[in-house]
């Protein structure tokens, strides 16, 4: 069975699009709500002065950990339109600080304006152009599931109930 390379998952949340399209293209903020992210730092090269604004084309590291692993990633901002969308690219893996020039996943946010707020949705799209034989026993060992879909499915709801606890408080 082939591999599902896409999942997402959506929450209404009673703020104004812009307002969560601000808090989570702060890629600094993400371990606010996200069960894997520990943190992020903008690359001080492509960072405007005075200004933590996400735009196509910065590049951040991410930093990441899981049952005892720890990894760096670095990104790239696809997308960056205020209060629409937010997206980014995993293009870089490693342990002690991203080496592997390999295409991982990409990672979006949309906000649509809704009665009383709006609705955010998280979208992953496996990136990887691993067999899937390959990735399905990777998948296994590292996550404990049938496949990274089913794993990110997780991750992508605790993700957005984070996020409206946080944003409605």
């Amino acid at each position: 069975m082939a591999r599902i390379k896409e999942v997402s998952d959506d929450v209404i949340i009673a703020v104004d699009p812009s307002i969560a399209y601000e808090n989570v293209s702060d890629v600094t903020q993400m371990p606010r709500w996200s069960p894997e992210n520990t943190g992020a730092e903008i690359d001080a090269s492509e960072r405007p002065q005075a200004s933590s604004k996400a735009y196509v084309g910065m590049t951040f590291v991410g930093s990441n950990a899981r049952s005892g692993f720890r990894w760096h990633t670095r990104c790239e901002v696809t997308e960056a339109d205020p209060g629409r969308k937010f997206t980014f690219r995993v293009r870089e893996y490693g342990f002690g600080k991203p080496i592997l020039k390999v295409p991982v996943a990409t990672w979006s946010y949309s906000f649509e304006p809704v009665e009383g707020g709006c609705k955010v949705t998280e979208t992953w799209t496996d990136d990887r152009r691993w067999p899937d034989a390959v990735a399905a026993v990777f998948d296994r060992i590292v996550t404990g599931k049938t496949g990274f879909a089913q794993f990110q499915q997780g991750n992508i709801r605790r993700t957005l109930e984070g996020l409206k606890a946080e944003l409605e408080r």
